[in-house]
């Protein structure tokens, strides 16, 4: 299987210093590039971000779900009383 090859872009940031100092402190003992531990960071965030966001689909989803057995278990415990 062929591997996905990764398009990047060079880009300007500015952080905090202690965050610079950390980012280059764990490059060095992981054997990486400060890009690298950067890169991690934000796609282990976006990766908690859309877990969050399939979360909220989900309890959303299931409200409705929820919302409709329950308006249905009326009309059809009323339909049944009102054949019988």
């Amino acid at each position: 299987m062929a591997r996905r090859r990764l398009s990047f872009e060079r880009v300007t940031v500015s952080l905090p210093a202690d965050l610079v100092r950390y980012a280059d402190h764990r490059a060095h003992r992981l054997g990486t590039s400060r890009s690298q531990v950067i890169t991690e960071a934000v796609a282990e965030r976006r990766a908690r971000d859309e877990e969050e966001a399939a979360r909220e689909g989900y309890a959303f989803y299931a409200r409705e779900a929820e919302d409709f057995a329950s308006a249905s278990f009326r009309a059809v415990s009323e339909a049944i009383l009102d054949a019988g």
